[in-house]
């Protein structure tokens, strides 16, 4: 059987983690990468889009990528600019709180860009998503996704530093949300995006103009799906944490693979281009068809998947939960 293609488009950075301030380990990251790097470990074809520099640092992430089998014919490598840095400092509850060393006025996109197939999932999000300073080739990138009919994933992930950037990208946060098949975000991301803590249902009101399709998630609490026919909720097991650094990024990875290894309509393969209209409609009928079975079969691979990441210092799951797949 053919699985579908996933490309990741988001930032990378070199994360240096630190427990009780002292560093414990440094392992390429970004929230699209972290993920990228699991459907790697889990032998999905998958390809990232991003940009590193021309340094040590660099190479580093160039190597990581190769090392778990994901495609580095999209990374943008710039001459003379330095890969960006982030640190991590894990509190008493194992959560991260990140300082960032990255100029984001800096992030430019000049490489090589894959072209969108029909059967292609892509899976995008974080500031990188809603950057103006790349936006041009980012959505050109996702509308061009979107009108072959690929599968679009958007994880808000939308942070605290960038609420002071609002007036300028809440346009390109819309605009993802309309171009996306799902979205994703957590209450955190909300409660920054929209100024103010809202229900779920509440939230799926703003969501839902622009997507029908809602994952809301709430750190270890309840998961809410929402659908245009029925929205739910599914529990989230206890488990003790070592970081939860790419939890969420895991989430997003899991429930990818678990949605590649679905059943796909033949005429979703790559070599058939379609129209645009009946391919998207094809896309509702099949989340539409979804049973609350299949749906809690695709949550409780993203949920085993986050899990796996928290309990170890890798941002991504480990090989031999990969293996065991």
């Amino acid at each position: 059987m053919t699985y579908p293609r996933i490309i990741g488009i988001g930032e990378t950075v070199l994360d240096i983690l630190f427990k009780s301030d002292q560093p414990q380990a440094a392992i390429p990251g970004g929230s699209t990468f972290n993920s990228i790097i699991s459907l790697g470990r889990a032998r999905c074809c998958c390809a990232i889009v991003t940009e590193v520099g021309d340094d040590h640092v660099g190479d580093i992430t160039c190597r990581y990528l190769t090392e778990n089998h994901v495609s580095t014919d999209y990374v943008c490598r710039h001459k003379g600019v330095k890969s960006h840095i982030s640190l991590a400092f894990l509190d008493e509850k194992n959560d991260a709180h990140y300082q960032f060393y990255k100029d984001h006025a800096g992030v430019t996109l000049g490489g090589p860009v894959p072209v969108m197939q029909t059967s292609d999932i892509v899976l995008f999000g974080s500031f990188f998503a809603i950057n103006p300073t790349i936006r041009q080739q980012v959505a050109a990138l996702l509308r061009e996704a979107y009108d072959v009919g690929a599968f679009l994933y958007y994880d808000i992930n939308f942070r605290k530093p960038h609420v002071a950037d609002l007036p300028i990208v809440f346009p390109n946060v819309l605009e993802n949300m309309r171009l996306a098949t799902i979205v994703r975000g957590s209450t955190e991301d909300f409660l920054y995006l929209l100024g103010e803590k809202l229900t779920p249902e509440a939230i799926y009101e703003r969501v839902k103009p622009y997507c029908s399709y809602l994952i809301l998630t709430d750190g270890p609490g309840e998961i809410h799906l929402f659908t245009p026919s029925f929205c739910t909720t599914f529990s989230a097991p206890s488990i003790s944490t070592v970081s939860t650094v790419g939890a969420g990024d895991n989430f997003n990875a899991g429930f990818l693979y678990a949605l590649s290894h679905l059943p796909q309509p033949a005429d979703r393969m790559p070599h058939v281009f379609a129209d645009v209209e009946s391919v998207a409609l094809q896309q509702e009928e099949m989340l539409a068809a979804c049973s609350i079975d299949t749906w809690q079969s695709l949550i409780d691979m993203a949920q085993s998947w986050a899990q796996n990441v928290c309990q170890q210092m890798e941002n991504s799951i480990s090989t031999d939960f990969a293996d065991s797949l």
